[in-house]
């Protein structure tokens, strides 16, 4: 994947991630203070029930992220299957029935800071590269506002409109080098929370198994 590819992927999956992560967040609490609060009544069971299906659609929407990510494939655990002729309570209650489903409802809540902070650090990258690398475009304007270089009689520099653009310019210059090594951090940073709690490590097939099947063929 080239470097240009990479801070794509790297940039969507962590803006896109907030949303994600703040809907599970909210529907993971919501769904569980409810329904903890009203077991007792028999009513807070299915709530449960329904909480832990939408964090397991919640989890594979970001299992199908986490490969651009990673590099590498991940697989998803193995959930409990509905029994044959089962009835409707147990058909309701099953998403409870799988080990997987705690971690499911607690990834959607712990995630949420990480993909926060992986966000704020992703846009405040983007944002002082684009602003720093274009503000020779129209730095002038802003460096003649009287008071805007101000800032450069701290740093010991001529108060001017020239050494304004130059200063905020290599401060761009300075984000835009390591945009791509800061952004990789940030997505690998949310996506090593998913990965631990989302994912069972993707083995591929064993040889002789391959060799079995490829004689059965034929």
């Amino acid at each position: 994947m080239g470097t240009l590819q990479r801070l794509g992927t790297d940039t969507r999956y962590v803006l896109l991630g907030l949303p994600l992560s703040v809907a599970s967040f909210t529907a993971t609490v919501a769904g569980v203070s409810a329904g903890l609060g009203s077991a007792v009544a028999f009513v807070g069971l299915p709530l449960l029930a329904a909480t832990a299906a939408a964090s397991r659609h919640m989890a594979d929407l970001e299992r199908v992220a986490l490969p651009g990510v990673l590099g590498h494939p991940v697989a998803r655990p193995a959930y409990t299957p509905v029994p044959e002729g089962a009835g409707w309570f147990r058909r309701v209650m099953n998403p409870l029935t799988s080990g997987q489903a705690c971690m499911d409802l607690l990834h959607g809540i712990v995630a949420l800071p990480f993909a926060l902070v992986s966000f704020v650090l992703t846009v405040t990258w983007w944002a002082a590269a684009v602003a720093g690398l274009t503000f020779p475009i129209y730095g002038w304007v802003i460096a003649r506002i009287p008071g805007a270089g101000v800032h450069l009689e701290w740093l010991g520099l001529p108060n001017t409109p020239t050494m304004l653009v130059i200063v905020t310019t290599a401060v761009g210059v300075l984000f835009a080098l390591t945009l791509v090594p800061v952004v990789r951090m940030a997505a690998l940073f949310k996506a090593s929370v998913a990965q631990a709690m989302l994912t069972r490590a993707a083995y591929p097939e064993p040889a002789p198994a391959r060799d079995l099947a490829w004689a059965s063929a034929r």
